[in-house]
């Protein structure tokens, strides 16, 4: 059966005709968009050949109006308009002109985040209040994955579908071996869910995406030039916060307790794993990403100029590598891991699952559950801590203590100008007396006081010597 019936030509470009492939008999139009071989089809919505013909006719001109007043003809889902954007990046990446795992971000922003948002939505549709709402809805919104920590938020729907079908699974092996069948798993909805971390370079990062899409949209004439958005909202700053030397002593005190506290020795592992983690986190200051790639290899002891034992870890993560220094406390902690662990070959991984499998989580819910117990999961900004919040104490700590910000910079493998930009504040406190001089309470001491102590001392000192002259003689 042909697809185009009862075909009628009302001008050169419009036709009007029914579909064979139908069962119904409703009309439709097609109009050849003038100087382009393309063309646009519309159903009618009727079977009434002289209402098809008007509203043929309505149709011709309203395309003829958007095309003169350069109004998007044909609908375009931000959706499809970032698959054919992803289609030309990973056309470039083929050709060399930008790098092979560029079109893998951009496809885990477009089909990610950005389909959640704006996904359904035509792209001409999109303006500047889509645009500027986008930090906010994606903070409030944030489940997915966190392209810095690694971590992914299980929503109850998720835990509840996961339930099902290991049900499901578990059932049929059941009725196979003649096993009595036991109920469903129920998930309890969570009464407060936890939105991870979202920081400004994330969703930067993402809105250079959203700009690209829409850029492209412009030059293939799915929008108008007024679509472009070169300006990036002003973001409201949001820092993930370190623990203080208290928070970090009383997590060094719970963390024991909370070992001892384990009901099951596969929990014991998991604690006393995690435990240490966070030690060798605190005192190196490595990405999760590069404790998660650290193999036992990567390790090795040596001494300092002044024969003290250090340890020297090859760390490799954010697509660069480099070596960094840490104190002997690091090997013990190093050590406790090996001891229990099932993977300590060379080539294996140190963080592990109880079975020797490198983990990609990190042991997340572990550490979340940890931070509970101690009352220390959130900062004084309200954001849920996470992994990374231990390189940031690492950092703050070493600021404290007076260390150069270019070998700072140097161990942490970044910039000065990003330990500066993110770390000002403990500049601040660190000279603290210099900042507050000459405000109330931080004045210097009065003259006279000074004058007071300098011959309370001289008195002092005169009375001593005739004593040891005394003394001297008797002698």
């Amino acid at each position: 059966m042909a697809f185009v019936t009862d075909k009628t030509e009302l001008k050169p470009g419009l036709i009007l005709f029914r579909r064979g492939d139908v069962d119904h008999r409703m009309w439709y139009c097609r109009m050849k968009m003038p100087k382009a071989d393309r063309y646009k089809t519309v159903s009618l919505k009727t079977t009434d050949i002289d209402v098809a013909r008007d509203r043929a006719f309505d149709q011709d001109a309203d395309i003829r109006f958007r095309l003169k007043h350069d109004v998007p003809v044909f609908n375009h889902p931000f959706r499809e308009v970032g698959r054919e954007y992803l289609l030309t990046q990973e056309a470039r990446a083929k050709r060399g002109e930008i790098s092979a795992a560029r079109p893998k971000k951009m496809r885990a922003v477009i089909e990610g985040a950005l389909d959640r948002y704006v996904g359904s939505t035509q792209v001409h549709l999109i303006g500047d209040e889509l645009w500027g709402g986008y930090p906010a809805w994606r903070r409030v919104n944030g489940a997915g994955r966190n392209r810095r920590n690694g971590v992914r938020e299980i929503t109850d729907e998720m835990a509840q579908a996961f339930a099902n079908k290991e049900a499901e699974r578990r059932t049929k092996v059941q009725k196979t071996l003649g096993i009595r069948v036991m109920k469903p798993i129920e998930v309890k909805p969570s009464e407060e869910r936890t939105v991870p971390f979202i920081s400004d370079s994330t969703i930067r990062f993402e809105m250079s995406i959203f700009g690209a899409v829409m850029n492209y949209a412009i030059k293939k004439r799915y929008v108008p030039a007024s679509q472009r958005f070169d300006e990036r909202p002003k973001l409201k700053t949001m820092r993930r916060d370190e623990f203080t030397l208290e928070e970090y002593r009383k997590l060094h005190t719970v963390g024991r307790k909370w070992i001892a506290a384990a009901d099951k020795p596969s929990s014991v592992w998991y604690r006393t794993v995690t435990y240490n983690m966070i030690l060798i986190a605190c005192n190196t200051g490595m990405r999760p990403a590069e404790m998660r790639n650290l193999r036992w290899r990567d390790i090795m002891s040596a001494k300092d100029r002044e024969g003290r034992e250090i340890v020297v870890l090859f760390v490799q993560g954010k697509g660069k590598s480099r070596k960094l220094v840490a104190p002997k406390s690091v090997g013990d902690y190093l050590e406790r891991i090996r001891v229990i662990s099932k993977a300590t070959e060379p080539e294996d991984r140190v963080f592990t699952n109880v079975v020797g499998k490198p983990t990609t989580t990190l042991y997340s819910a572990l550490i979340a559950d940890l931070l509970n117990v101690a009352k220390l999961r959130e900062g004084t900004q309200g954001v849920p801590r996470s992994t990374y919040c231990f390189r940031h104490t690492y950092a703050t700590l070493r600021l404290q203590e007076g260390v150069d910000v270019y070998f700072l910079a140097e161990q942490m493998g970044t910039s000065v100008h990003m330990i500066e930009e993110h770390y000002g504040h403990v500049n601040t406190i660190k000279h603290a007396d210099r900042v507050l001089q000459g405000m109330a309470g931080w004045e210097l001491p009065h003259p006279e006081v000074d004058f007071t102590r300098a011959k309370a001392s001289k008195a002092a000192e005169t009375h001593d010597k005739s004593k040891r002259v005394q003394h001297r003689r008797t002698g």
